[in-house]
């Protein structure tokens, strides 16, 4: 029935609205790609291509339509058409069969293009506003979800993410929440009402159960990366050190002895099987982009094993775990630079936006926002060094939220320059009787 239904929905409204309002495509394909609701539905609908059809739609309704776009040309932009041009060379010069190459190239560069036209449509605060809830609505679901089965089970099974989803493995759904997590605080900053505040406290504190019952000991450790970077940048460090030890500490002290003997091994002398496996892999692609170091070996090349004996023969292929060998081992030098340049300027965007709207009350909602966007990428890149999301569309849409913010700010900042420089250029020109116009007092 909810597949019929979803069905309904889809084809009967909101596709044709789409072509209508194209920023409604915007909404649907995040949801769509986020939190995968067509495969909860367990039905036809699971085998629709919705994302390949919201984004015709919405490219449809870009010329159909006359609802506001600007694509200004920035850092960002220039970085992510130029990491589609690469990745598209280093495609046509890799190792693994071409069928898979070209699969996985098509599912990158579509949504990298996505990423583009996500940013042609984020014209205003309450466009940039309603991606950030649908972020975390997509997200927080699975962090509701999770917590409350960790909770319900005393924490001894393990919180898996949605099947058929890049966030279907443990370590990759913990490392999304961790993500996700800060942009919720977001949210619940920037809410009048206090019953929508409150209910994103509660969600955010089922979202840690979720990630601690997720047993990813890479998320532990982006847990604490993002711990300690909240509570530097805080000008209350005594107290924000107290809420946030003591929150912590309540959570990890409800988990079983099972989770706690995991955790332990976290810098142990002996490294386990995982482990050891992680880092032969990625000495595997090390040495494939040493050896071809414009190209790399193209996507799959480290999961394949005739590949990967070619270049560090008795390692086993298997995913790296890793989103800087993954692109390295993947496409080599220049498209890793390019690639690492996108967060980057993300991260110079949010600096700007903090420097610019520090004392400007009025654009609070951007202050915010770049202080707990500086959150989520320190939780990317850190949690991110033993998971394979590197080319993870929900982080970049976080990004190309980020570089719309920024521009919003530049808007809003020469709009009061241009006001003040209107009143003392009348002031300088003569009147129309020879005489100078009269200054304003006080």
């Amino acid at each position: 029935m909810r597949n019929l239904a979803f069905i309904a929905a889809m084809m009967g409204g909101m596709l044709p609205m789409t072509i209508a309002r194209p920023f409604v495509g915007v909404i649907l394909w995040c949801w769509i790609s986020f939190q995968n609701p067509h495969e909860l539905t367990w039905g036809m609908s699971m085998t629709i291509p919705w994302a390949m059809m919201i984004f015709f739609a919405t490219v449809m309704g870009c010329f159909a339509a006359r609802e506001p776009k600007s694509f200004p040309i920035n850092a960002t932009t220039v970085l992510i058409i130029l990491f589609i041009i690469l990745i598209s060379l280093t495609s046509l010069a890799a190792l693994a069969p071409p069928d898979m190459v070209e699969y996985k190239w098509s599912f990158v560069a579509k949504s990298f293009f996505a990423q583009l036209l996500i940013f042609a449509l984020l014209t205003e605060r309450r466009r940039i506003h309603a991606l950030i809830w649908v972020m975390v609505v997509s997200l927080g679901y699975y962090g509701l979800r999770g917590g409350v089965f960790t909770l319900t089970h005393a924490g001894n099974y393990r919180v898996l993410g949605p099947p058929m989803t890049m966030i279907t493995d443990n370590n990759h759904l913990a490392a999304g929440l961790l993500v996700c997590m800060p942009m919720m605080n977001y949210l619940r900053m920037q809410s009048r009402h206090r019953l929508v505040r409150l209910g994103l406290l509660v969600v955010m504190m089922f979202t840690l159960f979720s990630v601690l019952g997720s047993y990813s000991r890479g998320a532990l450790i982006g847990l604490a990366a993002m711990s300690l970077f909240l509570w530097w940048n805080s000008p209350h460090k005594i107290v924000s050190a107290t809420v946030v030890g003591v929150a912590l500490a309540g959570a990890i002290s409800f988990m079983p002895p099972s989770w706690t003997a995991r955790m332990s091994t976290i810098g142990a002398e002996h490294v386990d099987d995982s482990a050891q496996g992680r880092l032969n892999i990625w000495h595997a692609s090390w040495k494939i982009a040493l050896a071809r170091p414009l190209t790399g070996g193209g996507f799959y090349a480290p999961y394949r094993q005739n590949i990967v004996d070619e270049y560090d023969y008795g390692t086993t292929a298997r995913a790296v775990h890793s989103i800087y060998f993954e692109v390295i081992g993947e496409h080599g030098f220049p498209t890793f630079f390019v690639w690492l340049g996108i967060t980057l300027a993300g991260i110079v965007n949010t600096v700007r936006i903090i420097r610019a709207t520090r004392k400007r009350p009025e654009l609070r909602w951007c202050y915010d926002l770049a202080k707990m966007a500086q959150v989520s990428i320190i939780a990317y890149l850190v949690a991110g060094t033993f998971l394979s999301l590197c080319y993870w569309d929900f982080y970049f849409t976080l990004l190309m939220g980020v570089a719309a913010t920024w521009e919003r700010v530049k808007a809003a900042t020469r709009v009061p320059a241009a006001a003040r420089a209107t009143p003392l250029a009348a002031r300088a020109a003569p009147a129309a009787g020879g005489a100078a116009l009269p200054a304003p007092r006080g």
